[in-house]
Protein backbone atom coordinates (compact mmCIF):
# COMPACT_ATOMS: atom_id res chain seq x y z
CA UNK A 1 0.00 0.00 0.00
CA UNK A 2 2.56 2.04 0.57
CA UNK A 3 2.00 5.75 1.42
CA UNK A 4 -1.27 5.31 -0.13
CA UNK A 5 -2.76 4.38 3.65
CA UNK A 6 -4.59 7.62 4.64
CA UNK A 7 -6.94 6.14 6.87
CA UNK A 8 -6.67 3.41 9.95
CA UNK A 9 -10.15 2.36 11.58
CA UNK A 10 -9.17 0.62 14.91
CA UNK A 11 -11.59 -2.26 15.95
CA UNK A 12 -10.94 -3.26 19.75
CA UNK A 13 -11.99 -4.97 22.39
CA UNK A 14 -10.85 -2.66 25.02
CA UNK A 15 -9.59 0.77 25.59
CA UNK A 16 -8.77 2.96 28.53
CA UNK A 17 -9.88 4.38 30.20
CA UNK A 18 -13.35 3.12 29.59
CA UNK A 19 -11.91 -0.32 30.70
CA UNK A 20 -8.93 -0.94 33.25
CA UNK A 21 -5.35 -1.01 32.28
CA UNK A 22 -4.28 -3.96 30.40
CA UNK A 23 -1.95 -4.50 27.46
CA UNK A 24 -4.44 -4.67 25.21
CA UNK A 25 -6.68 -1.69 26.85
CA UNK A 26 -3.40 0.51 26.72
CA UNK A 27 -2.95 -0.24 23.12
CA UNK A 28 -6.79 0.45 22.10
CA UNK A 29 -5.90 4.06 23.92
CA UNK A 30 -2.02 5.06 22.95
CA UNK A 31 -2.15 3.55 19.15
CA UNK A 32 -4.70 5.32 17.49
CA UNK A 33 -3.37 8.83 18.91
CA UNK A 34 0.34 7.86 17.70
CA UNK A 35 -1.19 6.73 14.36
CA UNK A 36 -3.13 10.37 14.16
CA UNK A 37 -0.30 12.53 15.13
CA UNK A 38 1.87 10.68 11.85
CA UNK A 39 -0.48 12.28 9.81
CA UNK A 40 -3.33 9.37 9.31
CA UNK A 41 -7.23 9.75 9.70
CA UNK A 42 -8.31 7.20 12.28
CA UNK A 43 -11.74 6.10 14.11
CA UNK A 44 -11.62 3.77 17.23
CA UNK A 45 -14.66 1.39 17.68
CA UNK A 46 -15.65 -1.02 20.73
CA UNK A 47 -18.41 -2.63 22.76
CA UNK A 48 -20.56 -0.58 24.65
CA UNK A 49 -19.42 -2.69 27.88
CA UNK A 50 -22.21 -2.34 30.86
CA UNK A 51 -19.43 -1.70 32.89
CA UNK A 52 -18.79 1.39 31.34
CA UNK A 53 -20.17 4.55 33.09
CA UNK A 54 -21.92 6.47 30.83
CA UNK A 55 -21.84 9.45 33.30
CA UNK A 56 -18.67 9.57 34.05
CA UNK A 57 -17.27 9.43 30.61
CA UNK A 58 -19.35 11.26 29.18
CA UNK A 59 -20.94 8.89 26.58
CA UNK A 60 -23.84 9.97 23.84
CA UNK A 61 -25.95 8.71 21.31
CA UNK A 62 -25.01 9.38 18.31
CA UNK A 63 -29.05 9.22 16.84
CA UNK A 64 -27.81 10.07 12.92
CA UNK A 65 -25.88 7.02 13.30
CA UNK A 66 -28.44 4.67 15.61
CA UNK A 67 -31.42 3.11 14.22
CA UNK A 68 -31.11 0.13 12.36
CA UNK A 69 -31.66 -3.41 13.21
CA UNK A 70 -28.99 -6.53 13.00
CA UNK A 71 -30.83 -9.86 12.73
CA UNK A 72 -28.84 -12.73 14.34
CA UNK A 73 -30.61 -16.15 14.54
CA UNK A 74 -33.52 -14.97 12.93
CA UNK A 75 -34.03 -12.24 15.74
CA UNK A 76 -33.66 -8.53 15.35
CA UNK A 77 -31.77 -6.20 17.91
CA UNK A 78 -31.21 -2.83 17.61
CA UNK A 79 -27.98 -1.49 16.92
CA UNK A 80 -27.04 1.77 19.39
CA UNK A 81 -23.99 3.91 18.93
CA UNK A 82 -23.04 5.93 21.04
CA UNK A 83 -19.56 8.09 21.35
CA UNK A 84 -16.84 9.99 23.78
CA UNK A 85 -14.14 11.57 23.59
CA UNK A 86 -10.61 11.51 24.75
CA UNK A 87 -9.60 15.03 25.66
CA UNK A 88 -6.22 14.41 25.35
CA UNK A 89 -5.75 12.38 22.44
CA UNK A 90 -8.38 14.58 20.36
CA UNK A 91 -9.94 11.73 19.83
CA UNK A 92 -13.31 9.71 19.27
CA UNK A 93 -14.19 6.84 20.40
CA UNK A 94 -17.40 5.30 18.97
CA UNK A 95 -19.30 2.64 21.07
CA UNK A 96 -21.68 -0.19 19.74
CA UNK A 97 -24.13 -1.09 22.12
CA UNK A 98 -27.58 -2.88 22.15
CA UNK A 99 -29.60 -3.89 25.39
CA UNK A 100 -29.34 -7.45 25.35
CA UNK A 101 -25.97 -7.90 24.46
CA UNK A 102 -24.12 -5.51 26.18
CA UNK A 103 -26.07 -3.79 29.18
CA UNK A 104 -24.77 -6.44 31.63
CA UNK A 105 -21.58 -5.17 34.10
CA UNK A 106 -19.48 -8.51 33.87
CA UNK A 107 -17.99 -8.96 30.45
CA UNK A 108 -17.65 -12.16 28.92
CA UNK A 109 -18.34 -14.05 31.77
CA UNK A 110 -20.55 -14.12 34.73
CA UNK A 111 -20.57 -13.36 38.09
CA UNK A 112 -19.65 -17.18 38.66
CA UNK A 113 -16.85 -17.40 35.85
CA UNK A 114 -19.38 -19.02 33.38
CA UNK A 115 -18.95 -17.54 29.72
CA UNK A 116 -21.69 -16.08 28.59
CA UNK A 117 -23.60 -18.46 26.33
CA UNK A 118 -24.15 -15.94 23.78
CA UNK A 119 -20.62 -14.20 23.53
CA UNK A 120 -20.81 -15.59 19.69
CA UNK A 121 -23.19 -13.64 19.02
CA UNK A 122 -21.95 -11.00 20.66
CA UNK A 123 -18.90 -10.56 18.21
CA UNK A 124 -21.59 -10.98 15.63
CA UNK A 125 -23.29 -8.20 16.41
CA UNK A 126 -19.95 -6.21 17.16
CA UNK A 127 -18.74 -7.41 13.48
CA UNK A 128 -21.33 -5.93 11.59
CA UNK A 129 -22.57 -3.01 13.86
CA UNK A 130 -18.65 -1.50 13.03
CA UNK A 131 -18.70 -2.27 9.64
CA UNK A 132 -22.30 -1.21 9.34
CA UNK A 133 -21.85 1.93 11.01
CA UNK A 134 -18.73 2.93 9.10
CA UNK A 135 -20.70 2.82 5.88
CA UNK A 136 -23.22 5.16 7.13
CA UNK A 137 -20.30 7.44 8.11
CA UNK A 138 -19.08 7.62 4.02
CA UNK A 139 -15.34 6.95 5.59
CA UNK A 140 -13.77 4.72 3.58
CA UNK A 141 -10.54 2.77 5.55
CA UNK A 142 -7.24 1.92 4.08
CA UNK A 143 -6.55 -0.06 7.12
CA UNK A 144 -8.95 -2.38 9.28
CA UNK A 145 -6.60 -3.24 12.34
CA UNK A 146 -8.76 -5.67 14.41
CA UNK A 147 -7.71 -5.90 18.27
CA UNK A 148 -8.81 -8.67 20.59
CA UNK A 149 -10.72 -11.74 19.96
CA UNK A 150 -14.64 -10.28 20.03
CA UNK A 151 -12.87 -8.31 16.68
CA UNK A 152 -12.34 -12.17 15.33
CA UNK A 153 -15.43 -12.46 12.96
CA UNK A 154 -14.73 -8.93 11.15
CA UNK A 155 -12.23 -9.90 9.04
CA UNK A 156 -14.74 -12.80 7.45
CA UNK A 157 -17.55 -10.51 6.96
CA UNK A 158 -15.18 -8.09 5.03
CA UNK A 159 -14.10 -10.18 2.80
CA UNK A 160 -16.81 -11.57 2.18
CA UNK A 161 -20.03 -9.90 2.56
CA UNK A 162 -18.90 -5.93 2.36
CA UNK A 163 -15.97 -6.01 0.13
CA UNK A 164 -18.05 -5.34 -2.95
CA UNK A 165 -19.30 -2.18 -1.27
CA UNK A 166 -16.87 0.85 -2.18
CA UNK A 167 -16.64 1.86 1.20
CA UNK A 168 -14.53 -1.34 2.09
CA UNK A 169 -13.34 -2.48 -1.62
CA UNK A 170 -9.59 -1.32 -1.17
CA UNK A 171 -9.33 -1.92 2.83
CA UNK A 172 -6.90 -3.84 4.47
CA UNK A 173 -7.11 -6.45 7.39
CA UNK A 174 -4.41 -5.96 9.83
CA UNK A 175 -4.89 -8.70 13.01
CA UNK A 176 -3.40 -8.45 16.12
CA UNK A 177 -3.43 -11.95 18.39
CA UNK A 178 -3.10 -11.60 22.06
CA UNK A 179 -3.32 -14.05 24.74
CA UNK A 180 -6.85 -13.37 25.59
CA UNK A 181 -8.32 -16.70 23.03
CA UNK A 182 -11.70 -17.49 24.94
CA UNK A 183 -11.00 -21.75 25.43
CA UNK A 184 -14.76 -22.28 25.45
CA UNK A 185 -17.03 -23.20 22.75
CA UNK A 186 -19.29 -20.48 21.50
CA UNK A 187 -21.65 -23.35 21.43
CA UNK A 188 -22.52 -25.94 18.10
CA UNK A 189 -25.02 -23.27 16.50
CA UNK A 190 -22.54 -20.59 16.23
CA UNK A 191 -21.43 -21.91 12.57
CA UNK A 192 -25.20 -21.12 11.55
CA UNK A 193 -25.40 -18.12 13.19
CA UNK A 194 -22.15 -16.89 11.60
CA UNK A 195 -23.13 -17.47 8.16
CA UNK A 196 -23.99 -13.45 6.26
CA UNK A 197 -24.00 -12.38 3.18
CA UNK A 198 -21.32 -14.06 0.84
CA UNK A 199 -20.46 -15.93 3.60
CA UNK A 200 -21.12 -18.98 3.49
CA UNK A 201 -20.67 -22.77 5.08
CA UNK A 202 -17.44 -23.30 2.81
CA UNK A 203 -15.98 -20.23 3.92
CA UNK A 204 -15.85 -21.06 7.52
CA UNK A 205 -13.97 -24.31 7.73
CA UNK A 206 -11.78 -23.34 10.04
CA UNK A 207 -14.68 -23.66 12.78
CA UNK A 208 -14.60 -27.29 12.77
CA UNK A 209 -14.78 -26.45 16.68
CA UNK A 210 -16.34 -23.59 17.45
CA UNK A 211 -13.83 -22.21 19.96
CA UNK A 212 -11.63 -19.35 20.24
CA UNK A 213 -8.58 -21.08 18.93
CA UNK A 214 -10.42 -22.02 15.60
CA UNK A 215 -12.03 -18.58 15.37
CA UNK A 216 -8.50 -16.63 15.76
CA UNK A 217 -7.33 -18.59 12.83
CA UNK A 218 -10.24 -18.08 10.65
CA UNK A 219 -9.68 -14.24 11.56
CA UNK A 220 -5.92 -15.01 10.01
CA UNK A 221 -7.29 -16.44 7.10
CA UNK A 222 -9.16 -12.94 6.30
CA UNK A 223 -6.22 -11.11 7.22
CA UNK A 224 -3.13 -9.14 5.30
CA UNK A 225 -1.30 -9.21 7.89
CA UNK A 226 -0.45 -10.27 11.36
CA UNK A 227 0.74 -8.85 14.59
CA UNK A 228 1.48 -10.64 17.48
CA UNK A 229 0.23 -8.31 20.43
CA UNK A 230 1.57 -9.98 23.66
CA UNK A 231 3.15 -13.02 24.85
CA UNK A 232 1.66 -16.27 25.49
CA UNK A 233 -0.13 -16.51 22.37
CA UNK A 234 -1.58 -20.03 21.38
CA UNK A 235 1.38 -22.15 19.88
CA UNK A 236 -1.28 -23.31 17.60
CA UNK A 237 -2.47 -20.04 16.28
CA UNK A 238 1.20 -18.67 16.06
CA UNK A 239 2.46 -22.08 14.12
CA UNK A 240 -1.28 -21.58 11.37
CA UNK A 241 -0.35 -17.54 11.18
CA UNK A 242 3.65 -18.14 10.65
CA UNK A 243 2.32 -20.79 8.03
CA UNK A 244 0.04 -18.58 6.16
CA UNK A 245 2.69 -16.57 4.16
CA UNK A 246 1.34 -13.33 5.76
CA UNK A 247 3.52 -10.71 6.78
CA UNK A 248 4.24 -10.88 10.63
CA UNK A 249 5.34 -8.71 13.22
CA UNK A 250 6.29 -10.36 15.82
CA UNK A 251 5.53 -9.50 19.73
CA UNK A 252 8.77 -6.83 21.45
CA UNK A 253 7.70 -6.32 24.70
CA UNK A 254 10.83 -3.54 24.64
CA UNK A 255 8.74 -1.59 22.15
CA UNK A 256 5.43 -1.93 23.51
CA UNK A 257 6.95 -0.21 27.08
CA UNK A 258 8.27 2.26 25.50
CA UNK A 259 6.13 2.97 23.23
CA UNK A 260 8.36 2.62 19.72
CA UNK A 261 5.62 0.06 18.86
CA UNK A 262 3.69 2.75 17.43
CA UNK A 263 6.09 3.50 14.59
CA UNK A 264 6.65 -0.24 14.04
CA UNK A 265 2.89 -0.46 13.36
CA UNK A 266 2.88 2.67 11.38
CA UNK A 267 5.27 1.26 9.47
CA UNK A 268 3.85 -2.37 8.95
CA UNK A 269 0.92 -0.82 7.61
CA UNK A 270 2.92 0.89 4.43
CA UNK A 271 3.94 -3.09 3.90
CA UNK A 272 0.48 -4.86 3.25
Amino acid sequence: MGNSVKRVLFVNSEIFPYLPESGIANIGRFLPQGIQEKGREIRSFMPRYGCINERKNQLHEVIRLSGMNIVINDVDRPLVIKVASISAARMQVYFIDNEDYFHRKNIYHDEDGNFHEDNGERAIFFARGVLETVKKLRWAPDVIHCHGWISHVLPLYLKKAYIDDPIFSGSKIVLSLYNDTPAESFGDDFKEKILFGGAGTKDIEALEQTDGTNLAKLAASYSDGIIFGSDGISGEIESYCRNSGLPVLDFDATSIEDGSYIEKYNSFYDQL
